[in-house]
């Protein structure tokens, strides 16, 4: 099943279970509270649980791209990455962790400071199926190769669909052009 449908579906299934909940009963913000707060924990042990495989994998294979420049911070160019798989996917997992905390932080404000219960059940499922169904999870819980789409580097999903700017560049022209533009790649101190 398409994610974007099935995050789609649940969103809609919580709303009318939201609906349904009577929030002015403590008893029922505890329980939600609770669920929020478990499904946070198992979204996070997910993601240490992942990160544990990677580094017990050990996997020391180099992967070149040029990454799409930063407009934000004034770049024009693409800059080279080398790195190995290992390294890629940890970081691809601290952001992941990063995000979790992120998460709970925006909860956190939004519940405890503008008193708002609705969101804590609408995210009591979806970051743990936002896990489950991260490319990570599919390579290394589930197995499936590293080839296709989950091919490293991963691709970002745009937040402005086919309008969001420059993607990962994997091919040897813009590789090799890259690295003898004496940019990309060299220790800068």
């Amino acid at each position: 099943m398409n994610p974007a449908i099935s995050n789609l579906a649940i969103m809609l299934i919580m709303m009318q279970v939201s609906k349904r909940l009577d929030f002015e009963n403590p008893d029922i913000v505890f329980y939600v509270r609770c669920a929020y707060a478990s499904a946070t924990l198992i979204t996070l042990s997910i993601y240490l649980y992942i990160r544990s495989i990677i580094l017990k994998k050990n996997d020391l294979t180099t992967i070149k791209f040029v990454a799409p420049p930063n407009a934000m911070a004034g770049e024009t160019e693409g800059k080279l990455t080398v790195t190995t798989v290992k390294q890629y996917d940890i970081e691809q997992i601290n952001q992941s962790i990063k995000g979790v905390f992120t998460g709970l932080a925006m909860m956190g404000f939004m519940h405890l400071y503008m008193k708002y219960t609705n969101p804590l059940v609408m995210q009591s499922i979806s970051p743990i199926k936002s896990a489950l169904e991260g490319n990570l999870a599919k390579i290394h819980l589930f197995g499936k190769p590293a080839s296709g789409d989950l091919k490293r580097p991963f691709k970002a999903a745009s937040m402005f669909g086919a309008f969001g700017g420059d993607e990962v560049k994997t091919d040897k022209q813009t590789i090799e052009q890259a690295e003898t533009a004496g940019k990309g790649g060299i220790k800068q101190e």
